[in-house]
């Protein structure tokens, strides 16, 4: 669930507060008074996730295989569209003040945000979508507690994006108007980042584009950076997140009435609330992008390796049932003939039955295997071994060895380990 969460944070956060910004500082009027281009906005978001839901199709099926085809002229496009979106909002005022008297300059602002959002949600969706593919492992149930959580995940993420747009949104009528629309203008400079940095990147790919020196340099920057860049796209609206808190304190709560009094009150409220859920909201994405993130790409620790007995000057290895009583993966360790240290691994399975083998597969190598929530992983390929094969060959399972369960104890004939050991030699 944590994985999908926050894979799909980042893809959408970014596209959700430009929405609403663009649609805070570009809104004018109520009902029939609004401009005849009011809803265009709408349309070029509703256009953008419809584009980006066909062209993950297209991509999951196999039809399209190389994104770049897409993605060049969509990325040029974003970088005119972002340019043109930002002397928009430069003159947001102007534009909006006494549209009436200009309907035409409303109608044509109205119109490049509408292109602008949609290029930016159709750059940005595709990724997010594409995680509904792996809500099912290949081989197991379609309805399973696993999935139904990485589902969760997946609706939580883009909820949690829309719930922080809409938090900040709440600014516009608390904080000073600068300081919202001084955040609104940041956060579309590092949209603007994200997509100039991805459309070098396909340049340099491409050979139209060969960067040397410093600007490399500055590009890899960009590239290893793009997680700060969407934290700083939401930690751009603290500007306003303190003005508004300042705006409450300076209300005073005094008037004519008590009417006015009662409204002062109310103002002082909310802009407190405001600002302290929009800070609230930083930490959070901030702490979600970045120990949530560590968790999930957090290499697994193999466990330590047990103790046994060798018997027989060495030539035999004893494990006890008792040792293996739990159910869980046990881990033990050999030094062969050669030299060479070996591991193996040994669980019991439903039914009493053992299954034993290297802590390695033809597939992955030495890798070893780890235990999580019931499951026996391999460490290198992330796949889940079915229990019940543990103990024959073939695919990702530990490669067997010959053994003997009896008289309370596993035994294992050590020649039979150092015949393996070429499997532990890098």
């Amino acid at each position: 669930m944590l994985e999908q969460f926050v894979t799909v944070l980042p893809g959408t956060l970014g596209p959700a507060l430009l929405v609403m910004s663009v649609s805070a500082m570009l809104r004018v009027g109520e009902g029939r008074e609004k401009p005849r281009s009011s809803s265009w906005r709408l349309y070029g978001l509703i256009v953008g996730i419809l584009g980006a839901v066909v062209f993950a199709a297209l991509r999951a099926s196999a039809v399209i295989n190389q994104r770049t085809v897409v993605n060049y002229p969509t990325l040029v496009c974003c970088v005119i569209a972002d340019i043109a979106l930002f002397v928009v909002l430069i003159n947001a005022k102007r534009i909006t003040s006494h549209w009436a008297e200009h309907p035409r300059r409303m109608d044509m602002a109205n119109g490049i945000a509408a292109i602008a959002l949609a290029l930016t949600v159709f750059r940005a969706l595709p990724d997010v979508i594409l995680e509904l593919t792996i809500f099912v492992e290949p081989g197991d149930p379609v309805f399973t507690s696993d999935m139904l959580l990485r589902a969760l995940g997946f609706l939580l993420g883009l909820a949690a994006s829309v719930i922080v747009a809409y938090i900040v949104r709440s600014l516009r009528s608390t904080a000073y108007v600068w300081s919202f629309n001084l955040a609104a203008l940041i956060l579309l400079v590092l949209v603007f980042v994200q997509h100039l940095t991805s459309l070098f990147t396909v340049m340099q790919s491409t050979g139209d584009l060969m960067l040397h020196g410093l600007t490399f340099k500055l590009l890899v920057w960009f590239i290893n950076h793009g997680t700060p860049i969407i934290i700083a796209q939401l930690a751009v609206f603290l500007i306003p997140a303190v003005a508004s808190i300042v705006a409450g304190f300076r209300m005073p709560l005094v008037g004519e009435n008590n009417a006015v009094v009662r409204t002062h009150a109310a103002f002082r409220r909310r802009a407190k609330a405001a600002g302290v859920w929009t800070i609230l909201a930083v930490i959070g994405v901030t702490v979600a992008l970045t120990y949530g993130v560590a968790q999930t790409n957090k290499v697994p620790v193999l466990s330590p390796p047990e103790s046994y007995s060798l018997l027989k000057d060495g030539d035999v290895a004893t494990i006890s049932f008792s040792q293996l009583a739990d159910g869980h993966l046990h881990r033990f360790e050999y030094k062969a003939k050669d030299g060479t240290v070996m591991r193996f691994i040994i669980i019991k399975k439903n039914g009493g039955a053992y299954g034993v083998g290297l802590d390695a597969c033809d597939n992955c190598g030495d890798a070893g295997y780890y235990e999580k929530d019931g499951k026996i992983i391999c460490k290198r390929c992330d796949v889940a071994i079915n229990l019940a094969t543990i103990g024959f060959s073939g695919g990702c399972n530990p490669i067997p060895f010959p053994y003997q369960a009896g008289h309370g104890s596993i035994t294992i004939q050590t020649a039979d380990l150092d015949a393996l050991s070429s499997h532990f030699q890098s």
